[in-house]
């Protein structure tokens, strides 16, 4: 926006070019998270309107320069997925600027955070009411099966393959952006984060790849197949290995800061979950294992009756996971003593906590009450399953009898 301005003793105009503009905290967030708004070249001391789209969402006071902020935007919790318009206009000086902000409802790691809580509570398109119209999209065939779970991150899937790849796959159209090959079947997990995907190998190699491009980043050999997922915070990486090691690297570098061995066994498939400065992660010795997430020293263990392959969720002081005995247990997580214990059959299975209940998941699936471990619902299906994911009062669980199930808030198969 231009201003003109008259000199004095002048007889034509002199044009001074004043340009408003904003920025924000990231260019991308879910619905119900918060943007961070700051705003330069408005009217000195006047008031500043900031929209999200066409709804006013703060009112902002420019200083002696015309610059304000850093103010706080919440994001709609019924903002769909895709770009949206942020803008900040001055109420005397009528300037006006604007930027887009990316609605995504990003899954980056296993069980979508390192808790292993597997809810995304800013999913807001699949509902119960919106369930029943969906339809498959696209289909991409690998060389092999596929047992890895997806992460997805700004747009892209990635996953892992039997036929030793990593892939990353257009997540709206399913087309093919790149593929990495290791030297093994890849059933571990991907884990996104800082535009790096963290991923191991059954070749025994934990691999840090730069996520648009696919070229490797580092490496570390573990000395053992990894089918653990990673779980990726605050710069470390956390998995374990098949040689009953769990391992922690710099997640920049791929420098090993330290590892605990935990005997008997083998660390398994167990993805350690990380919460509150703790790694918790099961081991086919039997034993859930708490450790120092900084320095790796065991803070408690507890003995379950059978390998513990499922990996633990972490909420509100809890810790629920599965033993290959066919229990669900659930620990306190401060000193590991046994709260309580559900007879669910669920041997792999990792369970997840929303809103109360913990759902996991065996031949049937279960909803049991987070607090006492009662069974509140279970429903069998034709094959064995594993691990469900909650998003919007739905529960998703995919079952070795070729189908994907959907049970809404009223526990009821959709």
């Amino acid at each position: 926006m231009s201003v003109i301005t008259l000199g004095r003793g002048t007889t034509s105009p002199a044009r001074v070019i004043v340009t408003a503009g904003i920025s924000l905290s990231s260019p991308a967030g879910p619905p119900t998270s918060t943007v961070v708004v700051s705003g330069t070249g408005f009217g000195a001391g006047e008031g500043v309107d900031v929209l999200f789209d066409t709804a006013d969402a703060a009112l902002a006071g420019a200083d002696g320069a015309g610059n304000f902020g850093p103010i706080s935007v919440a994001v709609p919790a019924s903002a769909s997925p895709g770009s949206h318009w942020i803008s900040a206009e001055g109420r005397q000086s009528m300037l006006f600027a604007q930027t887009v902000f990316t609605v995504a409802t990003a899954w980056p790691q296993f069980r979508n955070q390192p808790n292993h809580r597997g809810h995304n509570g800013s999913e807001n398109v699949l509902s119960p009411a919106t369930l029943s119209g969906i339809d498959l999209s696209w289909r991409y065939t690998t060389g092999d099966q596929v047992g890895s779970s997806p992460a997805v991150v700004n747009g892209v899937l990635y996953i892992g393959s039997y036929d030793t790849n990593v892939y990353a796959l257009d997540a709206t159209a399913g087309t093919w952006l790149w593929n990495f090959t290791t030297g093994g079947w890849v059933e571990s997990s991907p884990a996104v984060v800082n535009g790096v995907v963290y991923v191991g190998s059954n070749d025994g190699v934990v691999y840090a790849l730069d996520a648009a491009a696919g070229t490797q980043l580092w490496s570390f050999a573990t000395g053992a197949s990894v089918w653990s997922s990673p779980a990726v915070v605050d710069g470390v990486v956390y998995v374990g290995s098949n040689n009953c090691i769990v391992l922690a690297f710099d997640a920049t570098a791929g420098a090993l800061l330290w590892d605990f061995n935990t005997g008997i066994g083998s660390a398994s498939g167990s993805s350690p979950a990380v919460a509150n400065g703790v790694v918790y992660v099961g081991s086919n010795d039997g034993n859930v294992y708490a450790l120092d997430a900084t320095a790796g020293y065991q803070l408690w263990s507890f003995a379950t009756g059978g390998a513990v392959s499922s990996s633990a969720a972490v909420a509100n002081g809890v810790v629920y996971v599965s033993s290959w005995e066919g229990n669900t247990y659930a620990l306190d997580a401060a000193g590991g003593a046994l709260l309580w214990t559900s007879p669910t059959l669920s041997t792999y299975s990792s369970p997840v906590v929303a809103n109360g209940v913990v759902y996991t998941s065996s031949s049937a699936v279960y909803g049991l009450d987070a607090t006492t471990g009662a069974v509140l619902w279970s429903f069998a299906t034709g094959g064995e399953t594993f691990s469900p994911a909650v998003a919007n009062g739905m529960v998703y669980v995919g079952s070795w009898d070729g189908n994907v199930y959907a049970f809404g808030p009223a526990n009821e198969d959709t």
